[in-house]
């Protein structure tokens, strides 16, 4: 899938047949995961997925954009179910993970696509193979940021008893600040805008220095649940460094349109 092909057959090895778990774990994956695929043969010899969905139907930006929007309510669910010690809500933003996942596997398949032929570049809405790396690393940067939001809810889930009011407070207002981040450096990688990625850079600073303030803080909870505190702390500013690291990226894709 990831190298272009477009049939994909599955046999077992030896001209044996495939179990029965063996075709519900294949199609479920298939399903859940590989965008625009198809099973068109069920037998017990074989499965054969076959990728339906062309260039235009669904571009590199269209695909980033809701793997973006999927993050960003991702992170926000995790730090309302942080907020309200909601763990069915923090469960929820661990299931959600998929949806982001299938959308990276899309593009990674595209851009392998695209830089094996040149001409499919245009076709998929970049200008040339630059663009292509650029957004690899942008699609890289997003998927590692929904990780993150998964393991804040995943460390919600680990917490036994909500969080003081002063606490939730501190790491509300680092989310707020690493997630409008992440948001403006998308959106400066879609609007090519050297200027609004070069003022995400410069925010890192105001995410570390509440990120001190929310560790002091920390330390004053009970010994079980700090270590929980502190991983959500660290994915926090991981978003924030995320957010820097696309905005680099989007300030390399835009250098020439301020130095013409």
């Amino acid at each position: 899938y990831l190298v272009g092909y477009n049939l994909i057959h599955i046999r077992a090895e030896s001209q044996k047949q495939l179990s029965a778990k063996q075709r519900h774990e294949v199609k479920n994956f298939s399903r859940n995961m590989l965008v625009g695929t198809e099973i068109v043969t069920d037998t017990p010899e074989e499965l054969t997925l076959q990728v339906l969905l062309s260039y235009p139907e669904l571009s590199i930006q269209s695909a980033l954009r809701r793997m973006s929007i999927i993050t960003v309510s991702m992170h926000r669910d995790a730090i309302t179910a942080l907020k309200e010690f909601d763990r069915l809500q923090a469960k929820e933003v661990a299931t959600t993970d998929n949806e982001v996942d299938r959308f990276n596997l899309y593009i990674v398949r595209q851009l392998k696509t695209a830089i094996q032929n040149p001409r499919i570049i245009k076709e998929i809405g970049l200008q040339n193979a630059r663009d292509c790396l650029g957004y690899r690393l942008v699609t890289k940067s997003v998927e590692r940021t929904a990780d993150h939001a998964a393991s804040i809810a995943d460390n919600v889930l680990q917490l036994s008893k909500q969080l003081e009011t002063d606490t939730i407070e501190k790491l509300q207002e680092m989310s707020s600040i690493a997630i409008s981040m992440f948001e403006t450096a998308i959106e400066a990688l879609f609007r090519q805008d050297y200027a609004l990625a070069e003022s995400i850079v410069e925010k890192t600073r105001e995410v570390i220095s509440l990120e001190r303030e929310a560790v002091v803080s920390s330390q004053k909870m009970d010994v079980e649940d700090a270590p929980h505190v502190r991983l959500i702390i660290e994915s926090i500013r991981r978003t924030a460094e995320y957010a820097s690291d696309i905005a680099e990226i989007v300030l390399n894709l835009t250098v020439e349109s301020i130095l013409s």
